[in-house]
């Protein structure tokens, strides 16, 4: 039933596709990546809530509609749908929550929306920094523009901690030469931000939304209670045979254990979503790193039922 609910979706969008537009508002004409953001205003004159989608590392707001239909159902249900780049940052530093707090206020301004009304969810790098606003929005409310109801990443690497030592293993073990020259690049962009994340605890701590090791940091406290999803495409097989990666290199180890936490906390509203080789780009390319392995039209059923 929910594969033809999506589907009727689908085509519905695209029969009115020409009634929809992505509207880019121009907030600092000095930065071609995150000085504007693009907004899919729904179909009626009214919004009941806001999506907030931050694409993966580098990427600019544009990469994320060709990817996901989440603003294409949005549109459908009174849902506005922000897409922003934060820029080439793996994790919200101080810049980025500016960067994204500035957005944010032009949104509310804008569309004279409530505060509460918010969901943010981003992409891999997008993801990390996602999560982490999100508690900060409810670690500093009087710092931050929204109170968001929710927040989803999508096969995100949320432990900046752990996702540093999985790197150097992959270094080391010379699983795969993408994987060894991906790691080699990533490992060099965190060490000249601010140095080796384990040297230098007391600043990646602020900035790491969650932490496999407790001593780095809890900041997990604050969702609480926050309806928070993580998205995986469970796919091993493809991960052995396309990158030589095992389960243990793999995002979805951390999320699993934030879920758990959350759920340990009484969080009845944390959720593992997994799904199996639901993952395509937009050009047809099978990987379980993708967009798509967010069932759309579910996304928005849930979010619309948590921003009540």
């Amino acid at each position: 039933m929910k594969n033809s609910i999506l589907i009727l979706t689908i085509i519905f969008c695209g029969i009115i596709g020409k009634a929809q537009s992505i509207e880019k508002i121009v907030l600092d004409e000095n930065d071609d990546l995150s000085g504007y953001y693009l907004a899919v205003k729904p179909q009626t004159e009214k919004i009941d809530a806001v999506l907030v989608l931050l694409p993966g590392f580098g990427q600019n707001a544009e990469s994320i509609f060709p990817e996901t239909k989440l603003h294409n159902v949005g549109y459908l249900n009174n849902i506005l749908t922000i897409g922003f780049a934060s820029g080439t940052k793996l994790y919200a530093d101080k810049e980025t929550q500016v960067k994204i707090s500035i957005v944010l206020k032009d949104v509310l301004d804008r569309y004279e929306i409530e505060n509460t009304k918010f969901v943010i969810g981003g992409f891999s790098a997008g993801g990390t920094v996602a999560l982490r606003y999100a508690e900060l929005c409810k670690q500093y409310p009087d710092k931050f523009p929204i109170s968001p109801k929710g927040v989803f990443v999508v096969d995100s690497p949320i432990d900046i901690f752990k996702f540093y030592e999985l790197l150097e293993e992959n270094i080391e073990n010379k699983y795969s030469q993408i994987a060894v020259q991906e790691a080699e690049w990533v490992t060099n962009l965190i060490k000249e931000d601010h140095g080796i994340p384990k040297d230098n605890i007391d600043y990646y701590k602020e900035i790491n939304p969650f932490s496999m090791k407790k001593k780095y940091g809890e900041n997990e406290k604050w969702l609480k209670d926050m309806a928070v999803r993580t998205y995986h495409d469970v796919d091993i097989e493809w991960r052995l045979v396309q990158r030589n990666q095992p389960v243990s290199t793999q995002s979805y180890l951390v999320t699993s254990e934030l879920i758990n936490r959350l759920l340990l906390m009484g969080n009845q509203k944390a959720e593992f979503m997994q799904s199996y080789k639901t993952g395509y780009r937009s050009n047809g390319t099978r990987h379980p790193h993708s967009w798509s392995i967010v069932d759309e039209v579910e996304c928005i059923q849930w979010l619309k039922k948590i921003v009540e």
